[in-house]
């Protein structure tokens, strides 16, 4: 069978390899990146994620290694442990009929066998650059040999503060060695970075002919950040989503908004960065398996992340950058599948959704959210759905016991309502949240908010309460990681009240004081006695105004 990658003129041993798994011919980063690679000339690629990178990469480091070397020669460094996986198990694949010895490196695995494996000879290394560097300073990893380096998704660990990493990674490794650097977009700290440790790269860059595929729906909704929780809340009920992922800007985020769905019954977890590889690994069986329907997790987290059947994709927190918009949604809407994504937006964010459509010359349809009585509504029809299913089943038990209760002077209808309303009773826990429509914002606005969420002012006694307002003091405030959005969430969550019932919100260092609509106030006390936020176990209690950042 011809492939197309005879051109390269790889080993016999690749060529079969890349003949078994299929592969047609070369994609445009491959034809561009592969012949200069060969040729000796480093190289800074430009291209998405699903473009064919990694083989444009792996196959010239299989070309460049020396049989029966026994150091490391060659080092592909990743933003991500699923990142890396998904790697290293390419490189096997394409070097499995030579006996490529790979070996993946990163956080949350024991030492031992890594060092193990270091220690009998390893020709090529996959990893995250924590790790890397662990194993560096214990003296288990010499670099010194290193003839091929491949820096991957290289803007990525740029955001997640690798960079002095990377160049601690790099010095170790000899200035004679061949450099390929990846990356989805080219901000200014990559090129420098390139131009310090890269001789005259050689640049590809693929254009992305279609960023978003048209089996697509892409919506958004208006909302004051107070109330996303609870239009998330609607969203989830009347959308009919089979497995639903959700993006947060944080991890701390992540786990707050997977706990506030999680006390309203959801089937829901968070997949983020403090998690280690084995609960991960249990976490994304659970949603690919539909064990869980709904996962929470960050960008980072998500890095990697290969799910099939994924009906609905849900910024929850839109992302600050158009790219990171694209790759969010591409895991919907595959296989010729229609997938949904959506995305809630503030006020302040309006201009973030108009550069991303910008970028994806494509408009995204503004859509008014479900209504309360949409949402009753919805419950209904579905009800009414399984009680036929349930009536074409046999149910001589049940009818026997229908039996008993009109011998007992009920009439049937009686019955069956009865027994309904005991069936929906869950539904309660499920309170419909008001949401307020969105206003336009004013001058007094911006600065009530700017003097209540920056923290005291010298001369000035922060924290003045509204009317019919009760000020309470949650334990956890800057420290922990404690945002507005993380409070309202997690009160409104756990007491079932509107997010309009909750009003400033000021967070000191190591307290957040807030104020509830006193209506609601015994309720929330009560409701958070045995509560937790980001994994914490935090009280709450009545105060008076803040005097001083604590």
């Amino acid at each position: 069978m011809t492939t197309g990658f005879e051109v390269f003129d790889p080993t016999p041993q690749v060529l079969q390899a890349i003949d078994e798994l299929g592969y047609q011919a070369p994609t445009p980063i491959q034809a561009s990146a592969i012949p200069a690679l060969l040729a000796g000339r480093d190289v800074l690629g430009q291209a998405q994620t699903g473009t064919g990178k990694t083989a444009a990469f792996a196959l010239p480091m299989l070309h460049a290694l020396e049989e029966g070397g026994k150091s490391v020669q060659g080092l592909v460094v990743a933003p991500t442990r699923e990142l890396a996986l998904q790697v290293a198990q390419a490189i096997y694949q394409y070097g499995r009929y030579r006996g490529v010895r790979v070996l993946t490196v990163y956080g949350g695995q024991p030492y031992g066998h890594q060092i193990n494996r270091l220690q009998r000879g390893v020709d090529i290394i996959v990893g995250t650059p924590g790790r890397m560097l662990d194993l560096i300073r214990k003296g288990v990893l010499d670099l010194s040999a290193v003839r091929y380096l491949v820096l991957d998704e290289a803007d990525e660990m740029l955001s997640m503060g690798f960079v002095e990493d990377i160049e601690a990674i790099l010095s170790e490794t000899p200035a004679t060695r061949q450099t390929a650097l990846f990356s989805a977009t080219m901000p200014e700290p990559i090129r420098r970075l390139a131009d310090r440790y890269m001789r005259d790269p050689e640049t590809v860059l693929i254009p992305s002919k279609q960023l978003t595929v048209a089996e697509t729906e892409q919506r958004c909704y208006l909302v004051n950040e107070s109330d996303k929780l609870a239009a998330l809340n609607r969203l989830l009920e009347v959308e009919g989503a089979t497995s639903t992922l959700i993006f947060t800007r944080t991890k701390v985020q992540a786990a707050g908004l997977a706990e506030a769905l999680l006390a309203r019954g959801t089937q829901v977890e968070a997949l983020h960065g403090d998690l280690n590889q084995a609960a991960r690994e249990t976490v994304m069986n659970r949603f690919r398996q539909g064990q869980t329907t709904v996962l929470v997790a960050t960008d980072v987290a998500a890095r990697g992340l290969d799910v099939e059947g994924i009906s609905h994709v849900i910024n929850y927190d839109i992302p600050a950058e158009p790219e990171i918009y694209v790759h969010r949604i591409g895991r919907t809407g595959r296989a010729g599948k229609l997938g949904v994504a959506i995305t809630l937006i503030t006020p302040r964010e309006r201009r973030h959704l108009q550069e991303i459509e910008a970028y994806t010359r494509q408009s995204i349809a503004r859509a008014k959210l479900p209504t309360v009585e949409d949402v009753l509504a919805y419950r209904d029809a579905q009800f009414v759905q399984k009680m036929r299913e349930e009536l074409t089943h046999d149910g001589e038990s049940t009818s026997a016991m229908v039996a008993q209760l009109c011998q007992a002077g009920y009439t049937p209808e009686e019955v069956a309502a009865a027994a309904m309303r005991l069936v929906r009773a869950g539904e309660r826990s499920r309170p419909i949240e008001a949401i307020n429509e969105v206003q336009p914002r004013t001058r007094a606005d911006s600065s009530r908010q700017r003097t209540w969420n920056d923290g005291p002012r010298r001369g000035r006694r922060e924290g003045k309460r509204e009317a019919g307002m009760v000020r309470l003091t949650l334990s956890a405030g800057k420290i922990h990681g404690i945002r507005p959005g993380d409070v309202v969430g997690v009160i409104a969550g756990a007491a079932g009240i509107p997010g309009h019932a909750i009003g400033a919100i000021y967070i000191p260092k190591q307290f957040t004081f807030v104020d509830v609509a006193e209506a609601h106030a015994e309720r929330v006390l009560r409701k958070m006695q045995n509560c937790r936020l980001h994994g914490h176990a935090v009280t709450l209690n009545r105060t008076d105004y803040p005097t001083k950042a604590v």
